[in-house]
């Protein structure tokens, strides 16, 4: 007997054809999805509103919502480079091809691991980092997938994230450390070394302009940082429900790729007579753009020809990125200008998330923003150092935790912002005072969720696909 299908159409998504469970299960990890970035929110916001609260250059009813507000804008803004990191860590393509209940289990395992870790940590109070929950369960899930189907885990792309992340803290203990050190010994302004008291004890103006540029700069930066990996999250679900409507971003008219893929080929036959060498490459790849044109020729609508296309507009955009780079293949400027312009151009149709999407986790980050915070923001700003903030120390390390994120945004890396800026007040605590203005407890408690955080995630993610695939 077959299932019966379930049509429902939502706002945005449109029609959607599933069976009655796995409808129910779709609309739960939407639900997730929201709850997950909710709690990434208040979980992260104690970053950026911590060190203004403590050094009174903001009351906590005026800092939290300003720190949701420029989180949401950074989401807007920030791109989909980091979102795309969460896809290219899992064999998508053949996820696609397999019954949705395995997408299903694969999600609901990744996010239920996310959201359990997030929420225990954030109950004990240590700023652990959302970023290695996510990328841990993502990866358990996927070593998960790969016990049963084929495909692998993108581990060249793992290494990369994982680096970012342990290498993030470690330079925002430094450059903290050297900030704090320029001020206190070359510029010696005392009154950036005031440590605030009592209610009414604000810093001067100048300083609190400084105090509340710096949370801004932070907030946007976790925004557009760590707010596209809701998008990346949010894009898997829709990629693993309904593959055929999102394998593709179908807003791009055909015409468009069509003339990106005949920009290259001429100079695809210019680099198979210069570089006799490289037959079997360019030969692949010029037969590659032949299909592509071909299926976009047939405008066939079925599901294996949309797969087809998206393997073959990936393989042709990776190719494209190894020839402009000039690293292997000798080739003219021109044409590694055509091939830059078509590899960006090709990208957008499958590198995407409609508008939608991004506002749907923008709205829930910056709502998340504003509930939930204080917990964090006490270790923040009291139980990092044996003494409370004072304004250096908030804004140095508020200022080399937002360069830090801005910078892996613009290289499409994830960072956490939990350890970038708890580094950044160790390092300007240890400028102050010392190691011994370090409190040894509280910074054994975030080392040991650093080191555990992303073998317990992953560990989570695997046990709960191995799991839910019970029930495949």
């Amino acid at each position: 007997m077959h299932a019966i299908l379930n049509s429902v159409t939502f706002p945005f998504i449109g029609e959607v054809n599933l069976t009655g469970g796995i409808l129910a299960i779709f609309i739960l990890c939407l639900l997730a999805v929201i709850t997950f970035e909710f709690v990434n929110g208040f979980h992260d916001t104690a970053n950026a509103v911590a060190t203004v609260i403590y050094t009174k250059a903001l009351k906590p009813m005026v800092a939290v919502p300003w720190s949701g507000t420029w989180n949401f804008i950074g989401v807007f803004v920030g791109g989909i480079g980091v979102a795309m990191g969460v896809l290219k860590l899992i064999p998508l393509n053949e996820l696609m091809i397999l019954p949705v209940q395995v997408g299903a289990a694969m999600v609901l395992a990744i996010l239920l691991a996310s959201i359990i870790w997030n929420l225990g940590t954030w109950y004990l109070g240590i700023p652990c980092s959302s970023s290695h929950t996510l990328y841990g369960s993502v990866i358990g899930a996927a070593i998960g997938f790969t016990m049963f189907y084929h495909g692998s885990v993108n581990w060249d792309k793992a290494k990369e994230i994982g680096l970012a992340l342990v290498l993030s803290p470690v330079i925002g203990f430094f450059a903290a450390w050297g900030l704090m050190y320029l001020l206190e010994h070359v510029i010696k302004a005392k009154a950036l070394f005031h440590i605030p008291h009592g209610e009414n004890d604000r810093p001067p103006l100048l300083i609190r302009v400084l105090l509340i540029f710096t949370c801004t700069w932070v907030s946007f930066s976790h925004g557009s940082n760590d707010g596209q990996k809701g998008v990346g999250l949010l894009m898997l679900i829709l990629i693993a429900f309904l593959p055929f409507s999102f394998a593709i971003d179908r807003s791009v008219p055909d015409d468009k790729i069509m003339s990106a893929l005949i920009s290259i080929e001429q100079p695809i036959q210019r680099a198979l007579q210069a570089n006799p060498g490289k037959q079997d490459e360019l030969g692949k790849l010029s037969a590659e753009v032949a299909s592509a044109k071909q299926d976009i020729a047939t405008k066939s609508t079925d599901a294996t020809t949309t797969f087809k296309f998206r393997k073959e507009i990936q393989a042709i955009n990776k190719e494209l990125k190894t020839l402009y780079s000039g690293k292997e293949i000798v080739l003219p400027e021109e044409d590694k200008k055509t091939f830059t312009e078509a590899s960006h151009g090709l990208g957008k149709v499958t590198d995407f998330a409609p508008m939608w999407v991004i506002a749907t986790i923008s709205i829930s980050l910056g709502i998340g923003t504003m509930i939930g915070w204080k917990r964090i923001v006490v270790t923040i700003g009291e139980k990092i150092g044996n003494e409370h903030l004072n304004y250096a120390q908030g804004a140095t390390a508020e200022i080399i935790a937002g360069a830090t994120i801005q910078l892996s945004t613009i290289y499409s890396l994830p960072v956490s912002t939990t350890h970038v800026l708890s580094s950044g007040i160790a390092g300007s605590m240890v400028a102050a005072g010392g190691s011994k203005n370090l409190n040894s407890g509280t910074l054994r408690n975030i080392a040991m969720a650093w080191v555990l955080t992303l073998p317990a995630s992953i560990i989570l993610g695997l046990g709960l696909f191995m799991l839910f695939h019970l029930f495949v």
